[in-house]
């Protein structure tokens, strides 16, 4: 059975992070670093600190930067990871989310950002029946893909403009917010567009974007996170265009 080495970057309480490197059996061809932290913890060190919950990439809790890239580690192979990096894993905790120890970090500026949004579908107040919305109109095809994320917070660690104007009316929504929002904002059934479009158009919103594409290159679920900031930006466009049209006709 082979080894290899997994380095994790480890911290806690006031101690300065350091690179904690452990010499770890490869089990199986199908070996997660999920899989190796967990042996690690096991048999090498049981303070080690992390988060995991379904192992099948679902639930979006076990995201951290496996060599310097946002992933989830349960379905990150092992065998991939040392094909590309010279027989070595480097695992630290997702970037611009305060650490608690070691791997896990602080979500909550994440999720705060995401409820500036408004993330709940509003419907009318005086919905009947359930709208129908069949599963090969434009819309459903339109907001289908957006709807598949899992809140990982991989897009949001890796995106260079997170963390821009933090702390003023400047501060970067993020990609998962954006992403949320537009779902929200496609949907026909859903009355708090205005709203939400005027939250998108402001400081905080879309045009923050310098489409690097890395939020669309680590989602785990594929979904084109680029594309929704792209759109939104020509919808706001448009709408201006159109006000700025009828205020000239009102003239």
């Amino acid at each position: 059975m082979d080894d290899f080495s997994l380095s994790v970057k480890r911290t806690g309480g006031s101690a300065e992070p350091y690179w904690h490197d452990l010499t770890v059996p490869i089990i199986s061809e199908s070996m997660s670093v999920l899989d190796a932290l967990i042996w690690s913890r096991a048999n090498a060190d049981a303070t080690l600190a992390f988060r995991c919950a379904c192992r099948v990439g679902m639930c979006g809790t076990c995201g951290v930067v496996i060599n310097g890239r946002e992933r989830l580690a349960c379905k990150t192979l092992v065998a991939n990871q040392l094909d590309t990096s010279g027989g070595a894993i480097r695992v630290e905790p997702l970037r611009r989310l305060p650490v608690i120890k070691d791997l896990v970090t602080d979500p909550d500026d994440f999720f705060r950002r995401l409820t500036i949004v408004k993330p709940n579908l509003s419907p009318g107040g005086e919905a009947g029946e359930p709208a129908v919305i069949t599963p090969d109109s434009s819309e459903r095809l339109t907001i289908a893909p957006h709807r598949e994320c899992i809140y990982c917070g991989l897009c949001y660690s890796a995106c260079s403009m997170v963390g821009t104007g933090a702390g003023s009316d400047r501060e970067f929504l993020g990609p998962a917010a954006v992403n949320r929002a537009f779902a929200l904002v496609e949907d026909s059934r859903d009355r708090s567009t205005d709203e939400r479009l005027a939250v998108l158009g402001g400081k905080q919103g879309v045009w923050s974007c310098r489409t690097i594409f890395e939020c669309t290159a680590v989602c785990p679920k594929g979904i084109p996170i680029t594309l929704a900031f792209q759109k939104l930006k020509r919808r706001l466009l448009v709408d201006k265009l159109k006000g700025f049209f009828r205020l000239g006709r009102r003239r």
